[in-house]
């Protein structure tokens, strides 16, 4: 679906006004409503988030109602997932909220906002249940990936700093929003986000051109030593547009083609809890041995989730270089610049890969050390880095 320039839709005028003077919360704002989700006149809008920040939920609210949208806000109490695991039903456990499920299946635009106030809120919470729960939000993300595929739904998942995420990536709070907004090229050094994240659009686009069209990939270095196809797959140009922070290039390989085996050197949360040392062997596709130096048991867990739990839904190459340490939230390190990730379980459908699941894991591998990526024999990236 082709998106239209914000200056298709809203008044060049009104908009060179507000980029004057705009606080980080402004041009974040601005940002994920006339960029990445393109918010016209007449959308109906769902702001997905946490009491935990609604200054800036208030400030996105704003935004949307000046670009003649109709926004719909719906706000989380702090820890209310450890709260309903704690204490619902196995009805209740299984029941997807109804306004949710309507702005997931109905609604043109779709922003989402995390902002834990506790990253660990889940660390202790039976992995049966929180299995049950995962299975109801599983059928939200379902519709969020199938709508998105064929462009009636544009959305955008985030975060905003909290105290909590500071705490995980073991920075002060005022240092990691200052990160994070760097992250996001939403900071004071960037005067215009948009041209930025367009100029990092285009220097993506050569690199999915040097991949796109191949067949075999293999993946060399100390952590790893894997092969793939990507044969008839689309790879997509992760700038801004669905997520940000953004960097990166990704496509779903074909379902029964990883061979190999490949040990992730961050530790991959699922749930609140951390799986440390993840190592998983592949064969025609499918995950045959695996081991974990802590938490394995729900490392077992995720692999046994359903039947598409063991195969790879998306393989990515992580760009944004602004990233540059692990910080225990998924939604950066993904796409910290030098690693790459494999998602087992769901793909994107505008891939090409059509596994079904559950699950969507995303799991983290360094390649700045040692390490290469050929496609179809030839050296196309090499210690982090794509090469001329």
């Amino acid at each position: 679906m082709k998106r239209c320039s914000i200056f298709e839709f809203a008044p060049l005028k009104s908009i060179t006004l507000e980029i004057i003077m705009e606080t980080s919360d402004q041009k974040f704002a601005r940002l994920m409503v006339d960029y990445s989700a393109q918010v016209k006149p007449g959308d109906r809008v769902a702001i997905v988030s946490s009491t935990a920040v609604i200054p800036f939920i208030r400030e996105l609210y704003r935004v949307v109602l000046k670009r003649g949208a109709y926004p719909h806000v719906l706000l989380d109490l702090p820890e209310q997932e450890s709260i309903l695991l704690a204490n619902a039903s196995e009805e209740q456990l299984g029941f997807v909220p109804l306004f949710h499920k309507m702005a997931f299946e109905e609604f043109d635009v779709l922003l989402k906002v995390r902002a834990e106030t506790n990253t660990r809120a889940m660390t202790n919470v039976d992995p049966q249940r929180l299995k049950q729960r995962f299975g109801a939000i599983s059928k939200l993300i379902a519709a969020q990936f199938r709508r998105g595929a064929t462009g009636e739904l544009r959305w955008m998942s985030t975060i905003y700093p909290t105290p909590a995420y500071a705490m995980e990536a073991e920075m002060g709070f005022e240092e990691f929003k200052d990160f994070f907004f760097g992250a996001c090229h939403a900071d004071d050094a960037t005067a215009d986000p948009v041209a930025h994240w367009q100029k990092i659009k285009q220097d993506q686009q050569a690199y999915i051109d040097r991949l796109q069209g191949h067949d075999q990939v293999r993946l060399r270095g100390p952590n790893v030593d894997l092969h793939l196809s990507i044969k008839d797959r689309l790879f997509q140009n992760a700038c801004g547009q669905v997520n940000l922070p953004d960097g990166e290039v990704f496509t779903g390989p074909v379902e029964d083609s990883v061979n190999g085996w490949v040990r992730f050197t961050f530790p991959a949360a699922s749930g609140g809890l951390l799986v440390e040392g993840i190592e998983l062997h592949f064969k025609d596709g499918k995950v045959v041995q695996a081991s974990a130096s802590k938490n394995q048991e729900h490392l077992m867990e995720m692999l046994d989730f359903d039947a598409g739990a063991r195969y790879v839904g998306e393989f990515a190459i992580g760009t944004n270089y602004q990233i540059d340490r692990f910080t225990y939230n998924i939604l950066l390190d993904e796409k910290i610049g030098g690693s790459f990730h494999l998602a087992l379980g769901r793909g994107y459908p505008e891939t090409g890969n059509h596994n079904e699941s559950g699950i969507h894991w995303d799991l983290i591998c360094d390649l700045r050390d040692d390490s290469e990526i050929l496609v179809d024999d030839e050296l196309v990236y090499k210690n982090g880095k794509f090469v001329s």
